[in-house]
């Protein structure tokens, strides 16, 4: 059935309709002069929104996932060591691409419910006196958690370690929603996709690389093909492809990051702060929890909502797309019904995330949980009460 209702999901997100008609174009020749114009603001743009001065900008056609595995290749050598925590689902795949490609991953194991244990990290940094780390994976944000990770943090620690190890940052549900710093972090590899923060259909890897991260790529020996940074490289000055692009995404993508700059990106980072602590008021009317311990942690795109013991956390998110067609997230591998997801990242306003509120309230109720309706909106309608209208002069 179709529906007009938003999604609640940490993606894909909703697509504004001006993002969705830029993907719709007719075919052009992607190697005349048209393209140029669609390429390179595009490149631009998203160099802006990572906050770099001189990243590589590589957009293949993919996934994150797609995204992690060009930056693994390109940038490292069969048998390289890296440090890794799984802290999520997501880290812990990312772990998995590394070793299923040969690479040592010196994993750090620690609770999904905290930030990467920078403790840990700082250890095995300062101990790796040979600098046989050649990496070190950072997840700035856990989708399948709400878990956010201080990358600053992180890049301290190689710093005060003096350790020239690549930083690879997974920034795929934070980039364009969260403050992203690439250049003020040293951050040599972001990892983030299109159907996030950008607000577009799925089916873009992005990647932003440092000069060092493509000095890298120029001796790693891990094979690549489709995915090789360097054929990239050589063909966007010429605003050239090395295969067939994805046309109508980039151009989606060039609208994309002139409405996030147009925004403003503080507005942007303030707006999903604000909606997010909306959400964040209303789990805890509804006397429940979230998944992530630590508030200096919580996420700003997607919160994880624990469920008392004994019940299973899926079925509201089952109930709420059969009864009110409307789409939440549902807990991922260890945290698999013991959780439901909100997510509120990309094109989201104080007032669609009022409704999908209510919808979870209305989805709890219907399933025996003691949910008082309305308690949740009220809770989030003073904080949007309150914040909102400034916010709205400061974006004008």
């Amino acid at each position: 059935m179709y529906t007009q209702n938003p999604v609640f999901i940490p993606g894909p997100t909703n697509m504004p309709e001006v993002l969705r008609r830029a993907t719709d174009l007719p075919t052009i020749d992607h190697r005349s002069a048209a393209f140029a114009d669609i390429l390179q603001p595009a490149l631009a743009g998203v160099r802006k929104v990572v906050k770099s001065e001189n990243a590589e900008i590589v957009v293949f056609p993919a996934t994150g996932s797609g995204g992690w595995e060009a930056t693994i290749t390109n940038l490292l050598s069969p048998g390289d060591k890296v440090l890794a925590a799984r802290c999520g689902m997501f880290s812990h795949r990312w772990i998995d691409m590394c070793q299923r490609h040969g690479l040592q991953v010196d994993t750090v194991h620690s609770s999904w419910q905290q930030p990467l244990p920078l403790a840990e990290y700082e250890k095995r940094l300062f101990a790796d006196k040979g600098h046989d780390i050649k990496a070190v994976l950072v997840t700035h944000n856990e989708t399948a958690t709400g878990v956010k990770s201080d990358v600053g943090a992180v890049r301290r620690l190689l710093d005060d370690a003096k350790h020239p190890a690549l930083l690879l940052v997974d920034g795929v549900s934070s980039i364009a929603s969260m403050d992203f710093r690439m250049d003020e972090w040293k951050v040599d590899a972001a990892i983030t996709g299109s159907q996030k923060g950008f607000m577009l259909p799925v089916g873009l890897a992005i990647l932003a690389l440092s000069p060092k991260a493509m000095q890298a790529a120029q001796s790693a020996k891990l094979h690549r093909a489709y995915f090789d940074i360097r054929e990239m490289a050589k063909t966007y000055p010429s605003s050239g492809y090395p295969y067939t692009p994805s046309v109508g995404l980039l151009n989606g993508l060039k609208m994309s990051t002139e409405l996030l700059l147009g925004e403003g990106l503080d507005n942007v980072f303030k707006r999903h702060a604000r909606i997010a602590s909306g959400v964040r008021a209303a789990v805890s009317a509804w006397g429940l929890r979230l998944y992530a311990q630590e508030e200096s942690s919580f996420s700003d795109t997607v919160s994880a909502v624990e469920t008392p013991d004994g019940f299973d956390a899926t079925s509201i998110v089952t109930h709420a797309a059969q009864k009110y067609a409307v789409a939440f997230g549902a807990g991922l591998g260890d945290v698999a019904g013991r959780v439901f997801r909100i997510g509120h990242l990309g094109s989201m306003s104080d007032v669609m995330a009022l409704s999908g509120i209510a919808t979870a309230e209305m989805a709890m109720a219907d399933l025996g949980l003691p949910i008082r309706l309305g308690s949740g909106v009220a809770a989030a309608q003073e904080i949007y009460r309150n914040t909102a209208a400034s916010a709205i002069r400061n974006a004008a």
